[in-house]
């Protein structure tokens, strides 16, 4: 462990839950973001215990895709984090993103905090008032429940299978959809 890491260990690290459509398309903004320690891609927000790919994919567990970052509020604001999360999503689509349909597909802010869930409905009303979409936001804030990892093949996609991985970010219409919101 680098003498970053155990220095992040010693001061009070904090987590964030983000369900934005296809978990492997939300790993890396957040990866890269200083202040960031960790990035997992796993399932929350349904009632089944433990699991699998298989069957939150069939839409029948309650899970949606998500991230769960672990972070240092020293280094990067929970605030900033949010905004990541806006610019990755379509926030007016209910229960799908992009290529991917079902509530397995959702997107949410699961709070850990009070302050979370105080930040995250502040940046939801910001990003409404400022007329960026012209249908309303469906983007749930709920408290975060337990948080399942997904399996090893899912975690770091986008580096494990580069290939495979831009060509469905580019076929689901999700980097088209991007660049045209927000010009990147």
């Amino acid at each position: 462990m680098g003498n970053e890491q155990e220095g992040a260990r010693e001061r009070q690290l904090e987590q964030a839950t983000f369900a934005g459509g296809c978990f492997w398309c939300m790993e890396g903004p957040f990866e890269q973001l200083d202040g960031v320690l960790s990035v997992q891609a796993g399932y929350t927000g349904g009632a089944k215990a433990n699991p699998t790919y298989e069957e939150v994919s069939s839409g029948t567990t309650g899970h949606a895709e998500a991230v769960r970052i672990e972070f240092d509020p020293s280094r990067i604001g929970y605030e900033r984090l949010v905004e990541v999360f806006w610019r990755q999503i379509d926030p007016t689509t209910p229960n799908a993103q992009f290529a991917d349909h079902g509530s397995q597909y959702r997107t949410a802010i699961f709070y850990h905090t009070d302050d979370q869930k105080r930040l995250a409905e502040a940046s939801r009303a910001a990003l409404e008032a400022s007329g960026k979409f012209d249908k309303p936001i469906v983007t749930e804030i709920v408290p975060t429940s337990t948080f399942y990892p997904a399996e090893n093949y899912h975690q770091d996609y986008y580096k494990k299978n580069p290939l495979r991985y831009k060509l469905y970010r580019s076929g689901s219409g999700r980097e088209q959809y991007l660049k045209k919101t927000w010009g990147r």
